[in-house]
This record gives structure tokens, C-alpha cells and sequence, in this order.
């Protein structure tokens, strides 16, 4: 007995199923290289470990106090507390924080990065496939969960935040790409490619703020270039359709981000160290240790541009001879990229960094390796289908294994991070905060770092033993990170130090009545005054209009995507089955 004989679709979807099993053991391969020091040195402590393991954490806590979205940071400033989560994108330290719940937290970072650089690969597969053959687009998979800039990212920066958006990167390329008429869109929809590459776009917002602007220029240099080689402005509307929506979709979190700044330190984001004039490639100030970290980046980041380069010109040699067409423009638009991304990191670009809306808050011009990095992974993946294209592949091989063991043995070894963390928060005297979070006004550096949650002080009208506290009782009711309700009852007048910032979210209320705290001198630490008797003070996290306008905002914009999506796939029938382009 046979069986029938299969249809083409049918072939084709199983080799379709086949093809990412294979990109997916790879991608899964690689990232379990990368991490592979960690089981036998501990987690590679990097610059950003603490702010990350410590917004996982505290996000972990509030989610056990059913706290669904928190914005602000309990455990910061030592207690005190911080608004970082109104500012610091939520994608990453929601996963961190998840993760820490189905895995050992000394782990989560390893667990974090696996998943991520798996993710990193299977995004770019989903880009090469669209060009090459499966073989050189598994390589180029490969090339890209391990790309120079993902092994400096891991070893030596712990940013997960910014390690999570350059994994959408290859697919938000992809999108943008058939948004804007350089690649033929596979559902032969305008209303579908608009609504994910607006997606698409938000994720990379969502995980990382100097990512999100990285990104933005980006894409208008791709929408720019498609509307001059098609000598049309289609791809321009098309192109500002989807990025207006993707702003969109992330207005929940960009709006109270962008309007808040006025109530914290936010210009201590470029204090002295974190300009990109500073950071420029081998850039150097008064500071041996940024020296020598910006040395090791721009070193890096050479090779990227090198390796880069070399596969562009190698792939271009292979590519003569071929019909002019999609793949002459893309290949341009990946070459564009490469270039521009090449001189925003040297110093003649300082221009541009001054003029550009928002570009200084990237702070670090090498940042720019993130981008870089697709088109790297792009001519890499061209290269090796050259009739000597395995001599390239152990090129590549040779430079990421040594990059990796140069940063390997440059990294901080360190498993006590996240353990003291936790023993801090459990013990109650939380981490350190942030410059650019901390409110106006407030010198984070002159809070006690031992303190209770209410500390009675004299009134300021006593002036009989001004030393001695007057004698309270003070009773605790729900106590958690955006809510806090206690009484407090004297026969004397007091003031009444809590252990919280002010900041113009909180409302606190006396008996009922809205109050006003005051400030500890050079902190904006909340005071309360109060006569004697029994009071009952509440203190509530509220929702601001810029956080309700924004989630408004999210909301239409969440109503449009879905739309399109529906309006896509009305037409979408006839693309379904035609998933790779002719190969460059």
C-alpha cells in the first residue's frame, strides 16, 4: 500500500518545517557557546548587572503584591524608591523578572542570554532565507548570535535590554524592506507588512530607548533610499504610516517617559564618561578605566566594520553578472547602513550627534555595532556561498572564537551579584539608584542607607529637648510598593520621616485631606507635620494624564493594528505559498 503522493505545497511546507528545526538547533547551539564560560567561571559580571538583576528582582516582588505594570522601583536609593520603571523600557525587565520565576535567579542572566541569542538567530534566518539557500542562511544565523558586538554585549556590558532589541532588529530590516517595495512582500498585503513592521518597530522601542532612536534613523535612511531607486515617495508614506503606528503602539510607555523627564535628573544620563563625544572610537579622557573599556569596544567594533566590509566586497564579486533589480537596491540599502553606521562612530560625525534630535541620549556612538551587525551577518551569509566560501566561514569562525576569548579573559567573573541583591531586598535595605531616575531636587547620595519605613522626628516647633523624638504609636496597614497605609497616634505634635521620595505621582493624603509633604534637608525624602491625636495617612502611586493619554494613545493605535491585520488577510491567500525570493 502507498501512500498518496504529496503536493507540492505540502513539499514545500515540510522543508519549510525542516529548514527552522535546523536554524533553531543552530541558533540554540551557539547561544550555548556563548554562555558555556559561565558554567565553569560563574555570570560575567558587566557593567549594567546590577541595574538589570535589580529591576528583575524588584519587579518579581511587586508582582507578588498582584502589581501588574509597576513604575516605580521600590528598593532603590536604599528604600527610597526611584520612578525607573516610568523610564526604563519593559520588555527586559519583565522577562528578566518572569524567567526568575521558572529558573534559579543566579541562572537567569545565562538563561536570559540563551534565549535571546537563539531568538537573535532564528531572526536573522527568517532575513536570509528570503535571499540564499538554507546552508548560507543557517551561517548567517550563526553570524549573528555571535557577532562581535552580542560577545561584547554579553561579556563585558550585561545589557540585556539592548541585547534583546537587536534580536528584532534582522526582522524589523526584513519588514521595513517589504514596507517599502525593496523585497516583494510575501503576503502581498500593504495593510499586513504595515502592521508588523510597526510591531516590529515598537519591540525594539519597548527593549531599548538608545536602540529604539539607533533603529529610528535607521529606517528613514532605508525608506529614503527605496523611494529614490524607485523614484517614487510610496515607500516614503509607506515607511512614516508604519513607524507613526509603531510609536504608536509604544505610546504607553514613550509618552509618560518623554513627559516625566522634567520631574527627575534625566540630564545625568550624559554626565561626564556617558557624552558621545567621549566615546567616539578610541576616544580618551581623564579616566583610566573608561580608556580602557572604550579601547576594548572600539577595537570591537573595527573588526566589525573590517569583517563587514570584506564580505560586502567578497559577496559583490559573486553577485556580477546577475539581473539588476530588488536585489541590486537591497543590496545598496544594506551597504548604505553599513556606512552610515561606520562614521556615526568616529569623531568627524560629532556634528551630526549635536544636530540630531535625541541622538546624544544613545550616549555611546559604538552603540551603532548593533545596527552594523545585520549587514555583517547579511554579506557574511552571501559570502559563503562562494565557490571557496568555506575558507570565509573559517574566517569567521577564527574571529568570532577570538574575540570571544579576548573578552572572555577581559570580563569580571562574579556569582555574588545577584545573591547580595536578594539578601539586600530581604533584609530591607535595598540597592542603589539611578542619577538620571532620581527626582528634582534630591541628592540620592545623602540618603541614609539605614533607615525604617517611618521615623518619628520633634516637631519643628518644639524646642524642649529638640534631640528626643516624641513617644507614637504607629500601626501598619497594606504596605507595598505603589500603596502604603499606616496610622500614627501622639499626644504630642511630631513630623513623621518616611522612607519614600517625593515625586509628583504620589498622593498622599492625611485623614482623608490631601497634604503636602515636606522635604528632608538636600533630599526631597517626604516629612509629614502633624499636631497631636491619631491620624491615618495613605499614600497611593496614582495614574498621571500623560500615563492615561499614553494608554489611550496605545489603545487606538493597538485598534488600528488590528485592523490592518484583518484587512491584510482578506488578501492574503495568493502570497501564502511563495515565501523565498530568487536568491541574490
Amino acid at each position: 500500500m502507498t501512500s498518496p503522493r504529496q503536493s507540492p505545497v505540502q513539499l514545500l511546507l515540510a522543508s519549510d518545517r525542516r529548514a527552522w528545526l535546523v536554524a533553531l538547533s543552530v541558533s540554540l547551539g551557539t547561544a550555548l557557546l556563548l554562555v558555556s564560560p559561565f558554567f565553569w567561571l560563574g555570570t560575567a559580571s558587566g557593567h549594567d548587572i546590577s541595574f538589570h538583576a535589580s529591576s528583575w528582582l524588584d519587579v518579581a516582588g511587586q508582582w507578588r503584591e498582584g502589581i501588574v505594570y509597576p513604575r516605580w522601583s521600590e528598593w532603590a536609593n536604599n528604600g527610597f524608591g526611584e520612578p525607573r520603571f516610568i523610564f526604563y523600557p519593559p520588555l527586559s525587565w519583565m522577562l528578566g523578572a518572569a524567567l526568575g520565576f521558572v529558573a534559579p535567579w543566579n541562572a537567569v542572566p545565562g538563561v536570559f542570554i540563551v534565549l535571546v541569542q537563539t531568538f537573535s538567530g532564528l531572526s536573522m534566518f527568517a532575513l536570509g532565507k528570503r535571499f540564499f539557500s538554507m546552508g548560507a542562511a543557517i551561517f548567517g544565523a550563526a553570524c549573528y548570535a555571535a557577532n562581535p558586538y552580542a560577545l561584547l554585549l554579553v561579556y563585558l556590558r550585561s545589557d540585556f535590554a539592548e541585547q534583546l532589541a537587536c534580536a528584532f532588529l534582522p526582522l524589523l530590516f526584513l519588514a521595513a524592506f517589504q514596507l517599502s517595495g525593496l523585497l516583494e512582500d510575501r503576503w502581498r498585503s500593504p495593510f499586513r507588512a504595515t502592521a508588523i513592521f510597526a510591531l516590529l518597530f515598537a519591540a525594539v522601542w519597548l527593549s531599548n530607548a538608545p536602540a529604539g532612536v539607533l533603529a529610528s534613523y535607521t529606517l528613514v535612511l532605508v525608506f529614503a533610499w527605496a523611494a529614490f531607486a524607485q523614484k517614487s515617495f510610496a515607500p516614503l508614506w509607506r515607511g512614516v504610516g508604519g513607524l507613526a503606528l509603531g510609536f504608536g503602539l509604544s505610546c504607553f510607555f514613550l509618552l509618560p517617559a518623554a513627559y516625566e523627564q522634567r520631574w527627575v535628573n534625566i540630564a545625568q544620563a550624559l554626565s561626564s564618561g556617558l557624552q558621545p563625544s567621549q566615546n567616539f572610537l578610541y576616544s580618551q579622557i581623564d579616566d583610566p578605566e573608561h580608556n580602557l573599556f572604550n579601547w576594548i569596544a572600539s577595537t570591537v567594533a573595527v573588526l566589525l566594520i573590517v569583517m563587514t566590509g570584506f564580505a560586502a566586497l567578497v559577496a559583490s564579486r559573486y553577485k556580477r553578472g546577475e539581473k539588476r533589480g530588488a536585489s541590486e537596491r537591497l543590496w545598496h540599502a544594506m551597504l548604505l547602513v553599513s556606512v552610515m553606521a561606520a562614521m556615526l562612530m568616529i569623531r568627524p560625525s560629532s556634528i551630526l550627534w549635536d544636530l540630531l534630535p535625541k541622538l546624544h541620549f544613545v550616549q555611546f556612538p559604538w552603540r551603532w555595532m548593533g545596527i552594523l551587525a545585520v549587514p555583517y551577518a547579511y554579506f557574511a551569509a552571501a559570502a559563503v556561498r562562494r565557490r571557496m566560501g568555506w575558507i570565509w566561514a573559517i574566517i569567521v569562525i577564527l574571529a568570532s572564537a577570538g574575540t570571544a576569548a579576548f573578552l572572555v579573559h577581559k570580563a569580571w567573573w562574579d556569582s555574588d551579584d545577584i545573591p547580595s541583591l536578594r539578601e539586600a531586598i530581604a533584609s530591607g535595605q535595598g540597592f542603589e539608584g539611578t542619577d538620571e531616575y532620581d527626582p528634582v531636587g534630591d541628592d540620592h547620595y545623602n540618603l541614609p542607607q539605614h533607615s525604617p519605613p517611618v521615623q518619628i522626628l520633634p516637631a519643628e516647633t518644639v524646642e524642649e529637648s529638640p534631640g528626643l523624638a516624641p513617644k507614637a504609636d504607629i500601626r501598619f496597614g497594606p504596605w507595598t510598593a505603589e500603596e502604603r497605609e499606616f496610622s500614627v497616634t501622639s499626644s504630642q505634635s511630631l513630623r513623621l520621616a518616611l522612607r519614600l521620595l517625593d515625586y509628583p505621582a504620589w498622593r498622599v493624603e492625611v485623614n482623608g485631606q490631601a497634604a503636602a509633604p515636606q522635604h528632608a534637608e538636600s533630599t526631597t525624602q517626604m516629612v509629614l507635620a502633624l499636631l497631636s491625636g491619631t491620624h491615618r495617612i495613605s499614600i497611593s502611586f496614582r495614574r498621571t494624564w500623560d500615563r492615561n493619554l499614553g494608554s489611550l494613545l496605545s489603545l487606538l493605535a493597538l485598534l488600528a493594528w488590528g485592523t490592518l491585520l484583518r484587512l491584510g488577510g482578506k488578501g492574503s491567500g495568493s502570497g501564502k505559498a511563495s515565501c523565498q525570493t530568487t536568491p541574490t
